[in-house]
């Protein structure tokens, strides 16, 4: 899952749900002194990524896309983004421009607390809006392309990020149904593991 999953699977805190965010950036690694929470969303985020990985569905996601493609979980985890984004109010009891605008806030304020690698990611994310960069297809294909711009030479002159973009497009109901199996599966597997005090954001 990509970063707006992994904000919105989190506990409404806000360094739980920065914590979440950070372990892609950070290595799933935080400073001597993070707080509690903020690790508890480190390690959540990595329960999200093994579940996700293994679930079968997932795999279904990536087959309809190419046979091989190093960029496919990446692809699938944006795609999936953007329908979390489309589907939300089935998700979440919270608009998500009202949900978006509350984590960016607070991420903001926090941001100026945290060491410096940790500090400029969370400044960035909310100074950007990028969790709000999914409501149609046209962002999703901006998401590959900035993808692409991360990507080596050598890399690029196998595949591309933007290079699955007309797949997408044409297997995007597919890919839908795909998502509305597993995303309330992924849900129910997590929340077990949450407290439940913390999720009046959820739905499921």
């Amino acid at each position: 899952m990509n970063w707006l999953a992994h904000v919105f699977l989190s506990e409404q805190k806000i360094d739980f749900q920065i914590g979440n965010f950070l372990a892609d950036p950070l290595k799933g690694k935080l400073w001597d002194n993070a707080s509690a929470d903020m690790q508890k969303g480190v390690d959540i985020h990595k329960i999200i990524d093994s579940y996700t990985d293994s679930h079968r569905v997932v795999s279904t996601s990536k087959s309809r896309l190419r046979e091989k493609g190093l960029l496919k979980p990446v692809i699938v985890d944006l795609t999936y983004d953007y329908l979390l984004t489309k589907n939300w109010n089935m998700f979440s009891s919270i608009p998500i421009k009202e949900f978006l605008e509350s984590f960016n806030r607070q991420a903001k304020k926090r941001s100026n607390d945290l060491p410096t690698q940790a500090s400029e990611l969370v400044a960035n994310l909310a100074d950007e809006d990028r969790l709000n960069k999914y409501h149609d297809l046209n962002q999703l294909k901006q998401a590959f392309e900035r993808i692409d711009t991360r990507l080596s030479k050598k890399l690029l002159l196998r595949e591309s990020a933007v290079g699955y973009f007309d797949i997408v497009n044409e297997k995007i109901n597919d890919l839908e149904s795909d998502f509305l199996i597993f995303f309330p599966d992924l849900c129910r597997f997590v929340k077990k593991d949450l407290d439940q005090n913390n999720l009046a954001h959820w739905k499921i």
